[in-house]
């Protein structure tokens, strides 16, 4: 390796925990002091770096909130895509995305704790990029359904991933408000909702 490129690569890697260290303080101090009461100053007294550095990565409060968010929902993404296309039933599609969404927020402690500090802002920011792109991969899952013959093509699909996708994340910020979460009433509830309501679509159009 030349010297410039193990230069090049100490940079990259000072940049990514750099980048960890303000994700990880930001997600604390949101959760800790609520969005409304934190502040960059707060994210930054507890990275230990410099003032400039966090700008260096973020402009404001608001996109480092975000970036948290990303983070902490890429993992759900991945698990939702892969129950979708493990399940070939319609009600089980429905019903085990449910699942997965739901005992995700329980069992990611720092993402329950985030939400349940700041429901209000999240619900606030829904069209943050995170949630945008779910909704996106919900449509395209749907409508493989829709292409194997499981699900009516007579269904909008941009109104049911929005619906599901709008549903369960109202759902989700309720349940974590509740002091014992339940995970199983939750799901029950939803997919029972939709799998009612897809029928309905189904035969009326």
């Amino acid at each position: 390796m030349t010297p410039g490129a193990a230069a090049a690569g100490k940079r990259e890697r000072t940049k990514a925990q750099n980048r960890r260290a303000i994700l990880d303080a930001a997600c604390a101090v949101f959760t800790e002091s609520g969005y409304d009461g934190a502040s960059i100053r707060d994210v930054i007294r507890r990275t230990g770096l410099a003032s400039g550095t966090f700008y260096n990565y973020f402009p404001d409060k608001e996109s480092v909130f975000h970036a948290v968010l990303e983070e902490r929902t890429t993992e759900l993404r991945v698990r939702l895509r892969e129950v979708r296309q493990v399940e070939t039933a319609l009600d089980a599609v429905v019903r085990e995305g449910f699942r997965v969404y739901f005992s995700f927020i329980v069992e990611d402690r720092p993402l329950f704790d985030l939400l349940r500090r700041n429901a209000g802002t999240v619900q606030a920011l829904a069209d943050t990029p995170a949630l945008a792109s779910g909704i996106a991969e919900l449509f395209e899952d749907l409508r493989v359904l829709v292409e194997r013959g499981d699900l009516s093509p007579a269904i909008d699909l941009d109104y049911l991933s929005a619906a599901m996708g709008g549903v369960a994340f109202e759902l989700g910020i309720r349940m974590v408000e509740q002091e014992r979460p339940d995970v199983e009433r939750t799901v029950r509830f939803a997919t029972e909702l939709f799998l009612g309501g897809i029928e309905r679509l189904a035969r009326h159009g």
